[in-house]
């Protein structure tokens, strides 16, 4: 049952068009929550991020540190800030991960090698831990940046390639690198999005088509016990 003092709509930031909430947006409107969408580099994110209830900050294939090529992140990192002080509801995915790293003082840098593909997370033995669903399932990981973990921050999970996969403030704030929302029957559009980033890595597309029909499913699964419970946990849900 949605708390009845909170917003019944969940605002979501986009950096690429079918990086979308994926699965997470069915999720959402599963527990009674409506979704509205704000496109970077577009739009005036200022309403998204001065928002009170949760805002969901999507990924997308540029870096947070390209600001001179791409102005709005400038605009973007400064309200982020402030809602991150305001101590404001907020998940952040990939690019939206790397942004509340950013925000809150971290480092975020290009990595040494892409992590694109289906794997497991080292998950921190942490008490009531948020992504213990995640245990044992595979995630998407996409992406070529990281980032130190910034201060106060208490870690998540790791994975073999990069040590800071996740990461919490306090209940309030979530930051995922992996990509936690692929739907499987949307994950076409991923390949046919970043067909040239696939070509340059020499990464099998019939694979991790193949990936995704194997680990989709149990992830999508996973997910919705993650989000339901960051819910509870910020008292957007009884």
């Amino acid at each position: 049952m949605i708390h009845p003092t909170f917003s019944k709509t969940i605002y979501a930031i986009q950096h690429l068009a079918f990086e979308d909430l994926g699965s997470l947006e069915d999720i959402f409107y599963q527990l009674g929550f409506r979704i509205r969408y704000f496109e970077a580099g577009v739009d005036d994110l200022t309403p998204a991020l001065n928002y009170e209830g949760l805002t969901v900050i999507l990924g997308g294939p540029i870096g947070v540190y390209e600001e001179q090529d791409y102005p709005f992140l400038t605009d973007e990192i400064r309200l982020l800030k402030q809602r991150l002080a305001d101590q404001k509801p907020t998940i952040g995915i990939c690019l939206g991960a790397q942004l509340i790293a950013r925000a809150l003082g971290a480092k975020v840098y290009a990595g040494h090698q892409k992590e694109i593909g289906w794997s497991e997370l080292d998950i921190q033995p942490i008490e009531n831990h948020i992504l213990q669903p995640l245990e044992g399932v595979a995630v998407l990981h996409w992406h070529g940046d990281t980032f130190d973990l910034p201060e106060h921050a208490t870690l998540l999970a790791s994975s073999s390639v990069y040590p800071h996969q996740a990461f919490a403030i306090e209940q309030h704030v979530l930051a995922l690198q992996f990509h936690i929302e692929v739907a499987e029957d949307m994950f076409e559009r991923w390949l046919i999005g970043h067909t040239c980033e696939l070509r340059q890595a020499k990464l099998s597309i019939p694979q991790l088509r193949q990936e995704n029909a194997q680990y989709a499913q149990q992830l999508e699964h996973a997910a919705y016990h993650v989000i339901k419970q960051f819910l509870k946990n910020i008292q957007l849900l009884n």
